[in-house]
């Protein structure tokens, strides 16, 4: 059985809610879907802070030893669902986390690679989207906060990762775009 973990950014200041949280939470709910697919689904909902969000995700890799992780982070500003191609090894100075602290230092990691690609095939993510009734497009910056250091620190730990961006979706079209990321990550954990 292959092992996959699915984990969303919580809230953060300037969105007392986040998408990204829903769906991991609402993926979680349908495990049993994952299991009769030769799937043990692990999910999680990360800290939106500078100085837990490494050593959470050390302690997840460590307890679920995830063959595949799916990361799903909030990109309000955006109309799509964007699939992540590249992570930084940066990281902004100037934005505060949930618990109103900055990075002390602009690169995630001292003296690592500047990028890292994508441990899965984001146009065929993209193309599931997009058969899903969902917009999608490829992106090149997963940004400059938690979201790429989530996902820069997960391919620095060896691990297959991918990331996606969700816009600010509610309601119908959050469970709608819910339903497809479930077909997404059943794709992207046996590929």
């Amino acid at each position: 059985m292959r092992s996959l973990l699915v984990a969303g950014f919580g809230a953060f200041p300037g969105h007392r809610r986040n998408p990204a949280e829903f769906c991991a939470r609402w993926l979680e709910k349908r495990k049993r879907i994952f299991a009769l697919a030769g799937i043990d689904l692990h999910t999680a909902v990360l800290p939106v802070e500078f100085s837990a969000l490494s050593p959470t995700l050390s302690q997840i890799f460590a307890r679920t030893g995830p063959d595949a992780v799916l990361l799903l982070g909030l990109a309000g500003r955006r109309r799509r669902l964007a699939i992540e191609t590249l992570a930084r090894n940066r990281v902004s100075t100037l934005k505060p986390d949930a618990a109103r602290q900055k990075a002390y230092c602009r690169a995630i990691v001292h003296g690592g690679p500047d990028f890292l690609r994508a441990g899965c095939s984001p146009a065929r993510l993209a193309a599931i989207a997009r058969r899903g009734g969902l917009p999608a497009a490829l992106s090149r910056d997963a940004g400059d906060y938690l979201c790429n250091e989530s996902f820069y620190l997960s391919l620095l730990m060896d691990r297959r990762a991918c990331f996606l961006h969700l816009p600010d979706w509610r309601g119908a079209r959050l469970e709608r775009a819910a339903d497809v990321i479930l077909a997404m990550a059943k794709k992207f954990a046996i590929e």
